[in-house]
């Protein structure tokens, strides 16, 4: 008896978590550059006496998705998207480097050049600052030109891209960081000016798993439903005899 109310409820635990993963990739079907998430279950044997045949089935995730997502036209000239494997470095709000395929670029009131959350952009040389009154432009090597109103041209910078051997880690701020810190910049990484890199989840393959995981969470509940039943019959029997 016990035995089956370990195995549905951990089950369905796992399922929950299971639901909050696919539905956080859903959250995020239409966010520039966004990695989705990948899932799968595990076995954890219980500890203690008394318990060496129980196991708990546990949700883990085993790192994301590093297929490209769909490349955006948007002609905008701060827009950008990543070719390859290149990731653009920036700095997150612990000071730490972490890198991103999210290109949509502005200029804050300090005149950082940063991404649409406000993190600076790192460049080769530390963040880019833009000029007043000038408008920017990005090369595909990620050279960062500045146009003031009387025609000339200044390259002010030079976006840091990366090109990670390893997976990268995706941290709580959504940003990926690397496991042996920073990367080095890759003078071969190259982007697109004028785009914007979509989100790799599918947004139908992510419906279909979770109504599956909604399904295995029912079942797991039956069988919960089931196990009280027969405790009731059974202390019934008991009861009689």
């Amino acid at each position: 008896m016990d035995r089956m109310i370990y195995l549905s409820m951990a089950g369905a635990k796992a399922a929950m978590q299971r639901q909050d993963v696919l539905a956080n990739n859903l959250a995020n079907v239409s966010t520039n550059g966004f990695r989705a998430e990948l899932q799968a279950f595990r076995s954890v044997p219980v500890r203690g006496d008394g318990a060496s045949t129980r196991a708990y089935a546990l949700e883990t995730t085993t790192g994301y998705n590093s297929d490209p997502g769909v490349m955006q036209a948007t002609s905008r000239s701060l827009d950008v998207a990543m070719k390859g494997n290149a990731w653009l470095a920036v700095q997150g709000l612990d000071g730490t480097e972490a890198y991103t395929r999210a290109g949509a670029l502005d200029v804050n009131a300090e005149g950082l050049l940063v991404i649409r959350n406000g993190l600076p952009v790192q460049g080769d040389g530390g963040p880019i600052n833009a000029p007043p009154n000038t408008e920017l432009s990005i090369g595909g090597d990620g050279t960062v030109s500045a146009k003031a109103a009387n025609g000339t041209s200044t390259t002010i910078g030079k976006l840091k891209l990366v090109t990670p051997e390893a997976r990268l880690t995706r941290g709580a701020d959504g940003l990926f960081r690397a496991p042996d810190g920073d990367l080095p910049a890759d003078p071969t990484a190259r982007l697109q000016d004028g785009a914007l890199e979509g989100s790799n989840v599918s947004a139908v393959e992510t419906m279909v798993s979770m109504i599956a995981a909604g399904r295995q969470f029912e079942q797991q509940m039956k069988l919960m439903q089931i196990a009280q039943t027969q405790g009731q019959q059974s202390a019934k029997l008991l009861g009689t005899t």
